[in-house]
């Protein structure tokens, strides 16, 4: 059979991974952008600086300019699709048994949790070391565990509503 065991399905390669995939990651880049707006006004705290930061972080020379904010949300956003369609193709690839069980969303905020440690630890520390330091580590994780849900909510969601190119087994 070609194609990746979804349930009771199979969604030909490519086909529906893409799509749900940049869905997922608008979902949960939405989710960590108001999660942190709401830390920061909770906390009496400038939550523009995060977005600035992201500006800093990939195009350091614009980080002052006036477009740094919105560049930072749209650099984000752009991320944020970028990963929901690598964990919408990876997850079925590397974990096709748990695909369409209640263990793939846990696996889903597992994989985000990892790249909260790479961009943490790794990759951010060696890039921008101030990033890591504008809002708590807990903030910043329950922010990735956050785009994790609300990712797995859009990858159950379109397989329940929308079961384009499935064939039953």
């Amino acid at each position: 059979m070609n194609g990746t065991s979804i349930g009771a399905t199979m969604h030909p390669p490519g086909s529906w991974a893409w799509p749900v995939g940049a869905i997922a990651g608008v979902a949960g880049g939405g989710v960590e952008v108001a999660w942190i707006t709401l830390y920061g006004r909770l906390a009496g705290y400038d939550g523009v600086a995060v977005a600035r930061g992201v500006t800093q972080s990939v195009i350091p020379e614009l980080a002052a300019a006036p477009s740094a904010v919105p560049l930072g949300l749209a650099i984000h956003m752009g991320l944020a699709v970028a990963l929901g369609i690598v964990i919408a193709v990876l997850v079925p690839r590397l974990l096709p048994r748990l695909v369409g069980t209640a263990l793939e969303p846990v696996a889903v905020v597992a994989l985000l949790v990892g790249v909260w440690a790479m961009n943490f630890f790794v990759i951010l520390p060696a890039i921008n070391p101030a990033f890591v330091t504008l809002i708590p580590y807990g903030v910043s994780l329950a922010s990735k565990v956050l785009f994790g849900v609300a990712a797995a909510f859009v990858f159950r969601f379109s397989r329940r509503h929308f079961p384009t190119n499935q064939r039953e087994l």
